[in-house]
């Protein structure tokens, strides 16, 4: 019997995100929020140190200019450790949605 995914739904739509690519914190809160996932900045830079923590992301700072001004934007990439524990969620929601009746299995293979 599969176990149940390690990720949060939260965890899973920030993987998906990146799946596509790096990006910056900023563009990872807005796709989030067309997902319906609303985090603040603290609870989301929270978030993304849990996911640094367990190896799921890397992250690092790169400077930019905003109307004369010096900032510092973090920037986020999925690891190898991060696509298993996407692909191993995804497959497992796939595997759930194929025993709903009439339903012709697994959307995913």
């Amino acid at each position: 019997m599969p176990s149940l995914p390690k990720l949060s739904h939260a965890q899973f739509v920030v993987l998906s995100v990146l799946m596509g690519g790096a990006a910056s914190g900023r563009d990872i809160r807005e796709r989030l929020g067309t997902f319906g996932v609303g985090k603040g900045a603290p609870a989301f830079y929270q978030l993304m140190a849990r996911m640094e923590d367990a190896k799921l992301t890397v992250g690092w700072y790169e400077q930019k200019i905003v109307k004369a001004q010096i900032i510092r934007e973090r920037h986020y990439r999925i690891t190898a450790v991060g696509r298993t524990a996407w692909n191993d969620t995804r497959q497992f929601y796939a595997r759930v949605g194929g025993l709903i009746p009439g339903t012709k299995g697994p959307a995913y293979g």
